[in-house]
């Protein structure tokens, strides 16, 4: 029997670490367009070089449509961020109950550390998202903001997790020193992505990750930093109108894709 299985704690218990319960920040990335888009570039290199990756192709349901997959994910961070106890526990529930149909279906478990490294992956560029849209995380926004993080993943039973935001920095560099390689699912993957993204907007997309993700995923997957994208993320939280993602999310993205991102966004401030 898979690990993620097994009974599930209460929903009211999930996030006890976090103290006080402050989902301010979590809310904010979780409801902006501008970072979701963020998050989505980043994840979307990485996920292409996990060594586990191969997992995610099981169904075929990621390279058939990557966008919608990762639209899917939103949702649910979504309604753990913003739902009632009730909701928090459906989530995960149906997550855990999705991933428990993959394992049967292919007649073995998913490796713990896939899980620990989607995870991990969410919660960095999360950061990276929240700086670039809304300005410096202090450091109690960073700590409320990992222990929210570390409490999904134990409510969804991953084992091995770190108790302490410094532990987890330690793991997240282990993870991209040892569970990432290009493959051919990478190039699968970005054959996709260009497909669905279409060749300028998949050039974009480079660009962006070239200057956002971390420099061991830039080596594994070729990509160069951009001076002005660089310039980009820096300053956008500072500009009169920091929702460029916002305006340009019609021309960022394919029409059929645009809509359903519009209707991601959630009002938190």
């Amino acid at each position: 029997m898979s690990y993620n299985t097994h009974l599930r704690p209460a929903a009211d218990d999930v996030f006890a670490e976090v103290s006080p319960p402050d989902l301010r920040v979590m809310r904010r990335t979780w409801g902006s367009t501008d970072a979701i888009s963020i998050i989505f570039a980043g994840s979307a290199a990485e996920f292409a070089v996990n060594r586990s990756v191969d997992w995610l192709f099981w169904t075929n349901a990621l390279p058939n449509a990557p966008i919608e997959r990762f639209f899917e994910t939103v949702r649910f961070a979504q309604a753990i961020a913003f739902g009632n106890p009730d909701e928090v526990q459906a989530a995960i529930n149906a997550v855990n109950r999705a991933h428990a149909g993959v394992e049967r279906s292919r007649g073995s478990s998913i490796p713990a550390s896939s899980y620990r490294d989607v995870l991990f992956m969410l919660i960095d560029y999360g950061e990276r998202a929240y700086e670039t849209v809304y300005g410096s995380l202090t450091d109690a926004e960073r700590r409320t903001s990992f222990e929210w993080s570390i409490g999904l993943g134990r409510a969804m039973h991953i084992p091995d997790l770190p108790h302490t935001y410094a532990e987890y920095r330690v793991q997240r560099h282990e993870h991209l020193q040892e569970n990432i390689a290009h493959s051919e699912w990478t190039d699968r993957l970005y054959q996709s992505y260009r497909q669905h993204l279409g060749s300028w907007r998949y050039r974009a997309l480079l660009d962006l990750q070239g200057s956002l993700v971390p420099p061991e995923v830039a080596a594994v997957l070729g990509l160069q930093r951009k001076r002005r994208v660089d310039w980009l993320l820096k300053i956008y939280h500072r500009l009169p109108r920091r929702r460029l993602l916002h305006i340009f999310t019609p021309v960022s993205l394919p029409r059929r894709y645009a809509g359903q991102l519009a209707m991601l966004e959630r009002q938190t401030d």
